[in-house]
């Protein structure tokens, strides 16, 4: 990947990469069902200030140098903004995303198409999996989480696919029912994570991995603080997640603070609004 110009990056120790990221602006967003602790439908949700939340992302994103292409929404998809969701992207080889509830089934179809259609290479799942939310890429590695939404086999799926050793996390926590809203990556290396969403093998494997991991408080997860991106140097966070920004810039990030408190009604937050091409 292009280094990022960026005066800061030598001093810094953290070397920033230029991305290219996939996003759905949330035009039909909404909060009609529930399939997560997150989701009342009662509480509803307000489309206009979700599209505001997003085009400020997707500015945030612009503004580091990134380039963020667009999948058109479609009505009767709420969730379709959560474009990290729709697939896995490595090398240039898409592999496809099949959920787990109905009420998002033909989201997967419509994100793999958008890729056949730009000449990818793409594999339509055989198991239930959810994309980036339970597939997170590192320089060696994929870490996958499985026990709310995707299945084990689709891990053995994706790696034989990829061509990339894949790590299987089991996830405990409701609350966090993907991997992007318990772990994200800080660069290619290491991540920072909350323990406590994951069963006590997965906990003991992370430490061997990752020693020097930030971990996060539960009051930095229970916000959404871990369903950041970064890219390698500039981290994009959920402004509340105060103590896990203060942890980040403590050890030499810079951190991009954006309010999406709309789309967190979904479960949802900068990661899962986006979807890496690679």
């Amino acid at each position: 990947m292009t280094l990022l110009p960026s005066p800061e990056t030598a001093t810094s120790g953290h070397p920033s990469t230029a991305r290219h990221y996939l996003m759905c602006r949330p035009e039909f967003f909404a909060v009609s069902y529930s399939i997560n602790p997150w989701m009342d439908p009662a509480r509803g949700a307000d489309a206009a200030t979700a599209v505001r939340q997003w085009e400020a992302l997707r500015q945030a994103y612009e503004s580091l140098g990134h380039t963020v292409s667009l999948i058109d929404p479609i009505e009767g998809l709420p969730d379709m903004v959560f474009a990290a969701n729709g697939a896995l992207v490595v090398e240039g080889r898409v592999y496809g995303a099949r959920f787990a509830h109905r009420e998002r089934a033909a989201e997967g179809p419509a994100y793999l198409r958008w890729f056949a259609d730009r000449g990818y290479e793409t594999l339509e799942a055989s198991f239930t999996n959810e994309g980036e939310g339970d597939y997170l890429t590192l320089d060696d590695m994929i870490l996958a989480g499985t026990g709310f939404r995707t299945d084990v086999a689709a891990h053995m799926e994706a790696q034989e696919f990829l061509g990339r050793p894949v790590v299987t996390l089991r996830l405990v926590d409701p609350r966090f029912y993907h991997l992007d809203t318990a772990l994200f990556p800080l660069d290619g290396r290491n991540v920072a994570y909350y323990p406590e969403a994951f069963s006590a093998g997965s906990r003991r494997v992370l430490e061997r991995l990752f020693p020097d991991a930030v971990l996060a408080s539960a009051a930095d997860a229970e916000v959404l603080g871990l369903n950041a991106v970064s890219d390698g140097r500039n981290v994009v966070v959920n402004v509340e997640a105060t103590g896990l920004s203060l942890e980040l810039k403590r050890r030499g990030y810079e951190v991009v603070p954006v309010d999406l408190s709309e789309l967190r009604k979904s479960g949802g937050g900068p990661k899962c609004c986006t979807l890496e091409i690679r």
